[in-house]
């Protein structure tokens, strides 16, 4: 009788909506592969929310080399057009960079812009869009945010309408600050060598390299940045698939959407707290990558991205009964 009240409550479709699942996440952790060279790899998002300047800036756009974790910070106004965002990108990360192989992200409405899609193909850039509602692929550039963000504190109470003036001293400390994961602060895994700072000049022996020396030391730092970044990797992964359950499903199978309670309610028509956890069923269209998922959605979801992580599946498990739309 037990099993048999377990295996109806399981079939119930009102109950697989509405009760929260009590497993570990599903979906092991998939590190992004490790850049080979230096601004081959960067990643991006948006500080906002910041006192309005007298230059007219309230928002920070925050770029990062994925390999040596060196970091750009541009001031810049909520209201930037696509053609201004585009300009500065090129000013600050182009011209002293070069273009980029690829550039991870958000699904800010920004970055999924055809003007700044067409961009990138024009200049030979792949886009890595996070899948939706699932925001962990970018985390990189998220702790980025967090370290400025506290750097910005510090001084924005006093400095209010001038934080701006005071960004660059800002992105040369966050620079030439000791990074755990690369065990060398991103301006000498740039560069090969420490930055002469104004606060060790008395301290600091510069050695000067010549010729083909140069060369060696330059990619000898860069390996020993890239196994560094690799172990990081390596142990992130295992302290966070701990807490997680290896899954897969298959194409074809029926699966419910967890519904966001912040960002994606309003997306799915969905509003208040007793709203279902997860709405569905919906058939998978095809397997992308190792742990997301396309799902075919009905046309009044049309705007939202059909493309999710696994941890925001759940098995669909069927039954006679249940009366579902087409």
């Amino acid at each position: 009788m037990k099993n048999e009240v377990a295996e109806f409550v399981a079939r119930c479709l009102n109950c697989q909506k509405v009760k929260a699942e009590r497993c570990k996440p599903k979906g092991l952790v998939q590190p992004l592969e490790v850049p080979t060279w230096k601004w081959d790899s960067i990643s991006m998002d948006f500080v906002g929310g910041l006192p309005l300047t007298k230059s007219g800036k309230d928002k920070i756009w925050v770029i990062v080399d994925r390999l040596t974790k060196t970091a750009r910070f541009i001031p810049m106004n909520e209201t930037w057009s696509m053609d201004k965002l585009a300009k500065a990108y090129i000013k600050h990360v182009v011209k002293y960079h070069g273009v980029p192989r690829d550039i991870v992200s958000d699904r800010d409405s920004r970055f999924l812009s055809q003007f700044w899609r067409e961009l990138q193909v024009a200049m030979g850039t792949t886009l890595k869009l996070s899948t939706a509602f699932h925001p962990m692929t970018d985390g990189q550039t998220e702790r980025t945010i967090q370290t400025l963000e506290d750097m910005l504190r510090a001084c924005v109470l006093d400095l209010q309408g001038s934080w701006d003036e005071h960004l660059d001293l800002i992105e040369f400390s966050y620079n030439n600050s000791y990074h755990t994961s690369i065990k060398m602060a991103p301006y000498e895994a740039l560069y090969g060598q420490k930055c002469r700072s104004p606060l060790c000049w008395g301290d600091m022996v510069d050695r000067v390299v010549l010729g083909p020396q140069y060369l060696q030391d330059t990619m000898e730092k860069i390996k020993s940045v890239q196994a560094r970044m690799k172990a990081a990797q390596d142990r992130q992964k295992s302290y966070a698939d701990l807490g997680r359950k290896p899954a897969e499903f298959e194409v074809g199978e029926k699966v419910l959407l967890k519904v966001s309670p912040t960002k994606g309610v309003m997306r799915f028509g969905k509003k208040g707290k007793l709203s279902p956890r997860f709405i569905g069923p919906y058939e998978i269209l095809e397997k992308v990558g190792r742990v997301a998922y396309k799902l075919a959605l009905p046309t009044e979801l049309s705007k939202v991205h059909d493309v999710f992580h696994i941890s925001q599946l759940k098995k669909y498990i069927r039954d006679e009964a249940h009366i579902l739309n087409p």
